[in-house]
């Protein structure tokens, strides 16, 4: 792995949940089928912050096209949350 990798790119946190709560998200999701404002819980997360249609075909694209990245998400789910909040308020 180079260095840009090591910076750039970083493994998801199992439990943080903060893409899944901070932005809003337009299309549909099941059981929320006009999608979902910004910080209000999405239904599929379940109370481990994990989700249930990870991996499945009902998953929105845009959260599967999601990646973690080191700028977004940080070292902790506060510093995750704080800049996806950030960046849902300026656009």
């Amino acid at each position: 792995m180079n260095r840009i990798n090591l910076i750039t790119s970083t493994e998801c946190r199992l439990g943080c949940g903060a893409c899944c709560i901070a932005p809003s998200i337009s299309s549909p999701i099941p059981g929320m089928p006009s999608g979902k404002p910004a910080g209000v819980r999405c239904v599929q997360l379940n109370e481990k912050n994990l989700c249930r249609l990870f991996g499945k075909p009902e998953r929105p694209k845009v959260c599967s096209q999601f990646k973690p990245d080191a700028t977004i998400c940080g070292t902790s789910n506060v510093y995750a949350m704080a800049t996806l909040t950030e960046l849902e308020e300026l656009t």
